[in-house]
């Protein structure tokens, strides 16, 4: 199993850290002495996750605040309140998603609810924190959970985004995670290109049984119906699933625009794995000048 080094004086922003892979993580970087920001949705739920782990770990350094990643004002707001705050930066973790919801909603914005939350939320967090991070950590770090359903995120094709002509659940999320593949590429290639020392990457957990799966779409209830995908598929539990995303996180030897998974693409042992070949049929370049556009959020505006 993956030892992560100690993380002592290092300070992260994990999204969706009230359950899951982001509770998980959080644990287990708290324990290594790292010190988190748990950016949650629902800041109920995400107080009940620290208080569970600082029963574990007593001496754990957590704070809570409110980040939708399905409106980009609290994207913002998130953003703006963080950098005021005085502290520095080290690790920006995007976790938080939204999965195969049945119907197409939509966001603050009016982006369809997968692509907004899971890709261009995340974009534009990533954008307003770059500058923060370049500025007050030695080895800042950006990693970026996709998914294994990335392997045919090519299928819906890159014309329609917003899923207006047609909306298939699973295929949505499925090319909402190789967008995330794509951004967490980009941006170490633009890292490269400017001569930074910010380290971007990728994980994705494999199947992993959290309640992103386990419930289906709840929409953010607190419903607990098992999905029937477990009952034929292999899968594992969060301890295991948050594996890739850790060692992404954390690992001393991490190249930019690595990607960790589980050796068996749904379960297995994590490690640095092979991007998809869908990842070489989609331009992530075109993918995140338009999530510029459609965000107008760039860390060029910050970084003139």
């Amino acid at each position: 199993m993956y030892h992560i080094p100690d993380q002592s004086g290092r300070r992260f922003v994990i999204t969706g850290a009230n359950s899951g892979t982001g509770k998980e993580a959080t644990r287990r970087l708290a324990e290594a002495g790292a010190e988190i920001i748990m950016a949650v949705r629902n800041l109920t739920f995400g107080e009940i996750a620290k208080e569970d782990i600082l029963r574990q770990f007593p001496r754990a350094k957590l704070e809570v605040r409110h980040i939708d990643l399905a409106d980009l004002k609290t994207v913002e707001s998130f953003s703006e309140n963080l950098k005021s705050d005085g502290r520095g930066l080290d690790v920006l973790i995007n976790n938080a998603a939204v999965m195969s919801p049945p119907k197409r909603y939509t966001t603050k914005d009016n982006f369809e609810l997968q692509f907004g939350t899971n890709y261009l939320g995340p974009f534009a967090l990533t954008n307003h924190l770059v500058p923060l991070l370049l500025k007050s950590s030695k080895s800042p770090r950006v990693t970026t959970m996709a998914s294994c359903a990335a392997i045919i995120g090519f299928l819906l094709g890159m014309s329609d985004l917003q899923s207006e002509k047609l909306y298939l659940p699973f295929l949505a999320y499925a090319r909402s995670k190789l967008a995330d593949l794509h951004m967490a590429n980009q941006l170490a290639k633009i890292s490269a290109e400017k001569g930074w020392n910010l380290l971007s990457n990728a994980a994705h957990p494999g199947c992993t049984r959290t309640r992103l799966m386990i419930t289906g779409p709840n929409m953010g209830t607190n419903k607990t119906t098992p999905s029937w995908v477990f009952k034929f598929i292999p899968a594992m539990n969060p301890d295991k699933g948050a594996l890739p995303l850790i060692q992404a996180a954390t690992d001393p030897n991490a190249r930019p625009g690595s990607y960790y998974g589980p050796r068996w693409l749904l379960i297995g042992k994590n490690g640095r794995v092979k991007k998809p070949e869908s990842y070489r049929w989609t331009d992530g370049e075109k993918l995140w000048k338009k999530a510029e556009k459609l965000t107008g959020v760039s860390f060029a505006d910050e970084l003139l």
